[in-house]
């Protein structure tokens, strides 16, 4: 089996096994990739958080984006895919566990802080209650100069997820900022650039 067709294919057993936790129907495309890794500094010694790396997609445009002195971590719900991401890439720490654990799991290797958190997680699907969850978790470890991209499909923005999704990020950013649509994607995404944290985590 080709790579590519490898990657389809443990893509495809994850959204048979966990439909309710993938939200595309492809790993996303370089360039849907390369607009979310664009929160990544280039420079100094940063340590970047990515939720829902998938097949790793996402996680190599991180990794190219990265500094030698950075710290690459992946959190990951689904165990086929975290076995996958150990193997074909060592260099990055993928974490097995829910977003919504997010500070346990940094705290579990010894980071309190980062600078930068990449999410391709299926807003749309994910209850409000959760949402607020782990916007809460990142809230709470995202550095003040740090910036957060998140991954939406614009199929699905009157879905009440993604209307929610939406305000949520507003009441936790000072800016909040709408790419244009990625056509070159299944399905077409957005992707939101999000930087200057509020004070304080949403559920306080």
């Amino acid at each position: 089996m080709t790579p590519n067709r490898h990657i389809r294919w443990q893509f495809a057993k994850a959204v048979l096994r966990q439909p309710r936790t993938v939200g595309a129907i492809a790993p996303s495309s370089p360039a849907v990739a390369a607009e979310l890794s664009m929160v990544v500094p280039s420079t100094g010694s940063p340590v970047v958080v990515e939720l829902g790396p998938g097949t790793g997609s996402v996680t190599d445009a991180i990794a190219a984006r990265l500094p030698a002195g950075g710290r690459h971590l992946a959190v990951e719900v689904d165990i086929d895919l975290v076995t996958h991401l150990r193997r074909t890439r060592p260099r990055v720490e993928t974490l097995y566990g829910d977003a919504s654990n997010l500070v346990v799991l940094l705290d579990s290797v010894g980071v309190d802080r980062v600078d930068a958190v990449v999410c391709a997680l299926p807003w749309s699907l994910i209850g409000a209650t959760k949402q607020r969850e782990i916007l809460d978790q990142i809230a709470g470890v995202i550095v003040p100069g740090g910036a957060v991209s998140a991954l939406a499909y614009p199929h699905a923005q009157w879905l009440p997820g993604a209307r929610g999704f939406r305000g949520a990020l507003g009441g936790m950013f000072d800016e909040v900022v709408r790419g244009p649509v990625v056509w070159r994607n299944a399905p077409p995404a957005v992707v939101y650039t999000c930087r200057r944290s509020a004070s304080r985590a949403l559920s306080r």
